[in-house]
């Protein structure tokens, strides 16, 4: 074992694959950044140029885009209040406040640190328990799946922007339009009214852009444009951007975010788009002065930002394992592995210990890769925001487009998003919370899939989602959570007539 170690440690010490873990990890911070580009857009794009390389050398290249990707997203998330991919999501809720208040170089400055620290942490657990991890997560079937959508949904009424209801309307109608077009086991289409371009439903990457990028772009342009309308080019930067005080105490929301985002990852089919929301609203249900999340904290940073990136290694544990892959970016990783005959499994571990371990290896190198670059570029990116308006703006929309667009080559998903870019708009007009639905999209097509593979493996009987011990529990903390979300909505409300 220890010989297998050192070996796939010393696979890697090569100057060729150093150099293509930077070029992955440089281009994947890049495509990350950009509104519209994905981590799975960017490994797809990469993927056949690993044809000729050796194993390792292409599966490096793949994690370092991997990597870059994920921690990439929080870039334009905090600058432009837009997502890079969906593993940021939650980083704009402080992340831009934090920018508009002259913070943007303390807000970079703490997502990079913590998205280092939650995939370093990840990834030793991915050495050092992966094949016990996986025999846990193989224990998942219907029943949990089903249980820990049910318990995700309860995490709306922390997304909600001071309105419980609100905040339901927009998960309820995220749900409703997953489901359009064919259902899933029944193959029965719906919503699609006779539109053939509706069969395979609405892709959550244009749904993703036209929410939060297009409608903050139309929000932008009802601004005037003012040279002088950012604080943050005048800001100095030292080191990271912060000091010790700035991180002081967030120590149980690091581990929390790191535990929440690595077992996320492990289940196979939820991924990065989810954990860093739910990492979010636990922090923010678990914190002394909730009222301030939203407002531009660092604690909303620390919880979005570590859990997006340890996710990396979860999703990578029933990969490595099970040859399952935990999302979509790690499927296209899979077929890497595929492409050089390996096939990732049980019997990995044995058959190609070097390269596993090499793999292991290059994940570390690749995080620390990470680190340096965009602590280099924390100067060069806040000077985004001194860009007038009336250039970036455009240059932002032109990237969205193309990245409706190159999700499926068809010009239908740029309707699409131009359609939830108003929807979008709008909601921010009504001030109605655009998270929820984004969660309720995600999370309506795990619930209703899992529902009716279990009640299938049931004969139609409910029971088993109650007796399977996991089950079980996810759903009993999602009642009690229901209960305690509404008993605090009633004090709330008497609160605020007796104030009146």
């Amino acid at each position: 074992m220890s010989s297998e170690i050192m070996a796939g440690i010393l696979s890697i010490c090569d100057i060729q694959i150093m150099l293509l873990i930077f070029a992955g990890v440089f281009m994947g911070i890049i495509i990350g950044a950009i509104p519209g580009l994905s981590v799975t857009m960017g490994v797809a794009l990469f993927l056949p140029l690993t044809f000729g390389m050796e194993p390792v050398a292409a599966l490096s290249l793949l994690v370092g885009l991997y990597i870059g990707g994920t921690s990439g997203g929080l870039i334009s998330a905090i600058l432009l209040r837009i997502p890079g991919t969906t593993a940021s999501i939650a980083t704009t809720f402080d992340g831009h406040p934090m920018a508009e208040k002259g913070e943007a170089a303390k807000a970079l400055g703490v997502g990079i640190v913590f998205s280092f620290l939650g995939g370093l942490v990840s990834y030793i657990i991915l050495m050092l328990l992966a094949p016990a991890i996986a025999k846990v997560a193989l224990q998942f079937g219907p029943y949990e799946y089903f249980s820990i959508g049910v318990f995700s949904m309860t995490m709306i009424a922390s997304l909600a922007s001071g309105s419980l209801v609100k905040g339901m309307i927009s998960a309820m109608l995220g749900v409703v339009l997953s489901f359009v077009g064919i259902a899933p086991i029944t193959s029965f289409t719906r919503f699609t009214f006779g539109n053939s371009e509706l069969n395979a439903g609405f892709n959550l990457l244009p749904v993703l852009i036209g929410l939060f990028a297009v409608s903050q772009v139309l929000s932008a342009v009802e601004e005037k444009f003012k040279p002088d309308d950012t604080t943050v080019q005048s800001c100095k930067i030292k080191g990271f951007g912060f000091t010790k005080q700035d991180i002081k105490g967030q120590g149980f929301n690091f581990w929390l975010s790191t535990l929440i985002g690595t077992g996320i990852g492990i289940l196979p089919g939820l991924g990065a788009g989810i954990c860093n929301i739910i990492a979010y609203s636990a922090v923010k249900n678990h914190s002394k002065y909730p009222e301030k999340f939203g407002t531009g904290i660092v604690d909303g940073i620390v919880a979005s930002e570590t859990s997006n990136n340890a996710s990396t290694g979860g999703a990578l544990v029933p990969l490595l394992t099970l040859g399952l892959p935990g999302d979509n970016t790690t499927a296209l990783i899979l077929a890497g592995f595929m492409i050089h005959g390996i096939t990732p499994g049980p019997l990995l571990f044995r058959s190609e210990g070097k390269l596993v371990y090499g793999i292991f290896a290059a994940l570390i190198v690749a995080n620390i890769m990470m680190l340096i670059v965009e602590f280099l570029g924390i100067r060069i990116f806040t000077k985004i925001l001194t860009v007038p308006k009336n250039i970036l703006l455009p240059i932002v929309i032109l990237f969205c487009v193309v990245g409706a667009f190159g999700t499926n080559n068809r010009i239908f998903d740029v309707f699409v998003m131009m359609v939830f870019g108003l929807l979008g708009y709008g909601m921010k007009k009504l001030d109605f919370p655009q998270a929820p639905i984004i969660l309720g999209f995600i999370l309506g097509p795990i619930i209703e899939t899992n529902l009716r593979r279990g009640l299938m493996k049931s004969q139609g009987s409910f029971f088993p989602f109650l007796t399977s011990p996991i089950s079980c529990v996810f759903l009993v903390i999602a009642v009690v959570t229901l209960i305690l979300t509404i008993k605090k909505e009633i004090v709330k409300l008497k609160s605020e007539q007796a104030g009146a």
